[in-house]
């Protein structure tokens, strides 16, 4: 492949793959995300390929680009993430654009012959709405989809991520062409601030502002750092990014590249993420090869190399400096700020650090102008943002919304309510970082500043949905261990203070925990906060302080009455045997692992509390309903 040397020749380039996609009907797109992958969707990826090898012939785009079509062609690729993870693996079959769900290698054959061939739908492969008979045969007739608006994640899942002809085809590097050939790199970093992009990967400082403090940096050496580590439990927006898009978010770091004055990049990803590495490796290599990256891109006298490094899944170092220092090989440990990243960055350097959903905002941006980015979303929170959305939710999986989306539109229309239709309780927005927030908050609007004035942060975009059987105080407990093991131990105030912490969260689950913890709790939250050296520290105690001001009478009830509300926590179970319903056949006895029931056969058997460990396997035995938990 030779070089692209001008805009007029990636134009052309970008006709002639669209012609040739356009020469075949017929198209099947297997998700190959993690999720998918995980459900096995590869092994259906090849039982399609023989299904359509015995009435057909499969063709690339290879093929299209040298040949003519027979009428009994069909494209088969793989593609990323379509979001809708519970439902995989998800194939999309086109021109009808049925989407099939939980599609297993048994199903190829008949949607060749249905589809493919016949041009019908398979019904029963078809998404319904839970407790209805209704079918939804497109993907854009599916609630799940109704109220997003996907822009950043626009690729993933309609084209294959691991050829950069696709995504040529569909616009890709434009955004870049018209930065070399239209702006200076000024008039870049001025374009980006008037879009009003703010940082998606936590605090939302605006984009626009970073890039010009770097470029304005002095310096002849100067870097572009993508922060690909995502470490939050739950979060898999940047990961579904890297694998669906992944030449999107190289368009972008490139972009920054031109506009703050840096011939060198990092991609930083962690190690659990195989795929994403392997699809970006792919990419870097296709775009040098093209003439995008590298020296002298599009012919101009602008050059810039990009480089992965790989993350051991320290979560502290998803911080900037603790970052910059794993990609220097040294320990990812948190350095006292000023000077900031881009005064004092990688190799001593100015550095411009964003995400990798930033990053991929930027094409759009350059593409079609600021004017365009802003007008989606608030005010002041301009834009889309993508979510994890998981737990005691109907519909669980990788969305994207605009700005000002309320939380309630989130779960009960795009995720569908509660699942088991529960009651909704609480949702935990933010990560370990974040902070819970309750039904007086579900009109709460995403956006940065609405979701400050609640006492919570926008975070990376884990949305975890929670129902009336989930203890508060467990998930306090739950984000203090996670904090409490990955914090790096540099500073005293978040070493010792989250293990204090943790120590009193795990008194009180256990049923020995006193009032005066409750007002221990606070005073150490708020003195971790203050004093700890980074982000990791600063927002640790943000769970414990915001379910402590939401859920007060469940902390009170577990260390006055020793009673879990939620019947979750297990050093708090009782169970009782109704003696009018009991009818003595001694099964719960013989079952009991630490022999704490007895009683005589054909009369009510009793349990003694002091022995039973609250494992619940005599309610699971018990044939007559006869035990119950007692909250």
């Amino acid at each position: 492949m030779a070089k692209i040397r001008s805009i007029e020749e990636l134009n052309q380039l970008a006709a002639t793959y669209r012609k040739a996609t356009d020469k075949v009907a017929k198209r099947i797109l297997v998700c190959a995300g993690t999720g998918c992958v995980a459900n096995g969707s590869l092994l259906v990826y090849d039982a399609l390929k023989k299904a359509v090898e015995k009435s057909g012939v499969v063709v690339d785009l290879d093929f299209l680009l040298e040949n003519e079509v027979q009428s009994n062609a069909t494209q088969l690729d793989k593609s990323g993430c379509r979001g809708f993870c519970q439902l995989g693996p998800l194939v999309l079959v086109e021109p009808h654009d049925f989407m099939y769900v939980h599609v297993r290698p048994e199903d190829a054959e008949e949607i060749i012959q249905e589809t493919i061939i016949g041009g019908r739908c398979v019904d029963r492969l078809t998404y319904t709405t839970p407790g209805s008979e209704k079918h939804f045969d497109r993907e854009e007739d599916i609630p799940f989809y109704q109220k997003q608006h996907r822009q950043t994640l626009s690729n993933c899942g309609h084209m294959n991520p691991e050829d950069i002809r696709e995504y040529i085809a569909r616009d890709g590097y434009k955004g870049l062409a018209r930065t070399l050939t239209e702006f200076k790199p000024e008039q870049t970093v001025e374009e980006v601030l008037a879009s009003g992009l703010r940082g998606l990967g936590g605090a939302g400082f605006p984009a626009g502002r970073k890039w010009q403090a770097v470029r304005d940096a002095a310096g002849q050496t100067k870097y572009v750092v993508c922060n690909g580590d995502e470490g939050d439990p739950g979060a898999f927006m940047d990961r579904s990014i890297m694998e669906g898009d992944p030449h999107k978010v190289l368009e972008g770091m490139t972009i920054a590249g031109y506009a703050v004055g840096a011939t060198e990049g990092y991609i930083y990803v962690r190690a659990e993420y195989p795929l994403a590495v392997e699809r970006l490796s792919k990419a870097i290599q296709e775009a040098e090869e093209f003439g995008l990256l590298g020296e002298n891109i599009l012919g101009t006298d602008f050059s810039f190399q990009l480089h992965i490094n790989q993350g051991a899944g320290a979560f502290v170092c998803g911080e900037s400096s603790a970052l910059v220092a794993s990609i220097e090989g040294k320990r990812g440990m948190p350095v006292p700020r000023p000077p900031r990243l881009a005064q004092r960055g990688l190799f001593g350097c100015p550095t411009l650090l964003n995400n990798v959903e930033t990053f991929a905002n930027v094409p759009f941006i350059m593409r079609k102008g600021a004017k365009a980015f802003s007008c989606i979303g608030t005010p002041t929170s301009h834009g889309t943002k993508a979510f994890a959305l998981t737990g005691n939710v109907k519909n669980t999986g990788l969305i994207e919304v605009p700005m000002g989306t309320t939380l309630r539109e989130v779960i009960f229309d795009i995720g569908g309510g509660i699942k088991d239709d529960r009651e909704f309780k609480a949702v935990q927005i933010g990560g370990p970082s974040g902070a819970c927030l309750t039904k007086e908050h579900l009109d709460v609007t995403l956006d940065f500043d609405s979701l400050k004035r609640a006492g919570a942060m926008m975070g990376s975009g884990g949305l975890v949905v929670m129902d009336e059987r989930t203890c508060m105080v467990e998930v306090a407990r739950f984000f203090m261990d996670f904090t409490q093991r990955e914090s790096c131990g540099k500073c005293i105030p978040c070493r010792e203070g989250t293990s204090r912490m943790l120590e009193i969260l795990e008194r009180i689950v256990a049923g020995e925990g006193t009032e005066d913890d409750l007002n221990t709790l606070e005073e150490i939250a708020y003195m971790v906060h203050d004093m700890s050296l980074c982000g990791l520290g600063q927002t640790a105690g943000n769970p414990v302080l915001s379910t402590l001001k939401h859920f007060r009478d469940e902390y009170l009830a577990h260390v006055r009455d020793k009673r879990c509300p939620a019947g979750a926590c297990r050093a708090m179970r009782h169970f009782e045997i109704d003696p009018e319903t009991c009818r003595g056949c001694g099964r719960c006895a013989r079952n009991c692992p630490v022999d704490a029931i007895s009683g005589e056969i054909k009369q009510p058997f009793i349990i003694d509390p002091d022995k039973c460990i609250r494992c619940g396997a005599c309610v699971e035995q018990c044939a007559f309903q006869a035990i119950r938990e007692v909250n």
